[in-house]
């Protein structure tokens, strides 16, 4: 009998820690809103963490944020210098980095961590504001992006980025379409660190988006990655 209360009990406690650890985590898992809102609350206590490449922090980034990318020298030192009672908040250019940032955030005790919710992609198509430093003559205005979607009369839009993974994948997808007889859509592809405001203003918030236009006039879109075979069914339906 002693050994059976001694197993429900062990049992308990070991149930009410991964409780407790999953509430945590959970706590943590905000919206889009609500991480613009913890920003703003926290003012200059918030330690913002752009885990994206030092090259990419440069085209653009959001306002107060630290590039802090985990391959870069002196990753060490810079995590030893935050506090970790101050709130932090993390972003990728998705969540694949800033994920992997957070976690390591968690587990050396930081408190107060918020990830961005589908990254900076999702920031910028949501209409929220970043640093961008896109050089002259390489973003497209919006009457020009009209002109591109209406340049032939199918026209299938990548709206992406050279530095986002599920972008690197679509793009043989994209090459092999358009090497395909019968494929009549022409293939356009936009980079998004590029055309920020564009991307604000189409409320591009997940990379890659495809978007099909038929004579100037938005079809479908579709986000994340799509197969050669997706993409032609997708095409031969709107028709």
């Amino acid at each position: 009998m002693k050994t059976i209360k001694l197993g429900l009990l062990a049992l308990f406690i070991s149930v009410g820690s991964v409780y407790a650890q999953t509430a945590g985590k959970q706590t943590n898992k905000i919206t889009i809103n609500e991480f613009e809102s913890k920003l703003k609350a926290a003012g200059n206590n918030a330690q913002i963490l752009d885990a994206r490449s030092a090259e990419e922090y440069a085209q653009n980034h959001i306002k107060g944020a630290v590039s802090f990318d985990a391959k870069a020298a002196g990753y060490a030192q810079q995590l030893a210098a935050l506090s970790k009672d101050k709130p932090t908040f993390v972003y990728s250019i998705a969540n694949g980095r800033s994920s992997v940032l957070s976690a390591e955030l968690r587990e050396k005790g930081f408190k107060q961590v918020y990830e961005l919710p589908g990254g900076l992609a999702n920031w910028v198509g949501s209409g929220y504001p970043v640093v961008s430093n896109t050089k002259k003559g390489l973003s497209l205005s919006a009457s020009q992006y009209q002109q591109l979607a209406a340049s032939a009369p199918q026209v299938l839009i990548d709206f992406g980025s050279r530095y986002c993974g599920a972008c690197k994948k679509l793009v043989p997808v994209l090459d092999s379409l358009k090497s395909t007889q019968g494929f009549a859509p022409k293939i356009v592809s936009i980079e998004q660190y590029d055309n920020t405001a564009l991307a604000r203003n189409l409320k591009v918030n997940v990379l890659p988006t495809l978007i099909y236009y038929q004579n100037g006039k938005e079809v479908w879109r579709k986000q994340g990655f799509s197969s050669t075979e997706q993409l032609k069914n997708a095409v031969a339906k709107a028709r």
